[in-house]
């Protein structure tokens, strides 16, 4: 490879490294009037604690850092959901939790794997989405892919969602 081809492509390669660390957070922007100001910060024409009957209005909870990009009792409760399955991939900012092949005690000729989707931060019904995959055992010892009914991956969303809201209930309690 010539000098100046080798210069140029350790040039762009530095442009890009460098432009690679320029990341950090950025905040969900509103503009009011001439004023852009995060959305967490603006003011409400009802005060601080907002519209309150009878008392004083109970505080917002703020994302407090946890680490994870999404609602974190969805989380917990998906990796508690599938707690006997092997993960292979798992990622908390993007909210998606991706299994290993497995197959149930019960039934050995046939084999599942789940990709589950955390679709947002709060505990919400469509919050989390589930993909079922399902492989049976052929007479010749081989595995071909197999259909799997709607209500086992409806099943999955409904024990996720209910795990989760147990989370919650127990971490109000404290």
């Amino acid at each position: 490879m010539p000098k100046k081809h080798l210069f140029a492509s350790l040039w762009c390669f530095g442009v890009l490294l460098s432009l690679s660390s320029c990341g950090g957070e950025v905040k969900e922007l509103i503009t009011l009037g001439n004023e852009t100001v995060p959305v967490d910060e603006r003011e409400s024409i009802l005060g601080e604690g907002g519209l309150t009957f009878g008392g004083p209005a109970k505080p917002k909870l703020r994302d407090q850092g946890s680490g994870i990009g999404v609602n974190a009792f969805l989380w917990r409760a998906s990796l508690d959901t599938l707690s006997v399955w092997p993960i292979t991939s798992a990622d908390p900012f993007g909210g998606v939790i991706i299994s290993d092949w497995y197959t149930p005690p019960e039934t050995p000729d046939e084999k599942f794997k789940l990709n589950i989707f955390i679709l947002d931060r709060s505990l919400r019904a469509d919050g989390v989405r589930v993909s079922v995959f399902r492989k049976v055992r052929t007479a010749s010892g081989r595995w071909r892919e197999a259909t799997v009914q709607q209500e086992t991956q409806v099943q999955l969303e409904n024990a996720i969602l209910t795990r989760a809201r147990q989370f919650r209930t127990e971490s109000s309690e404290q």
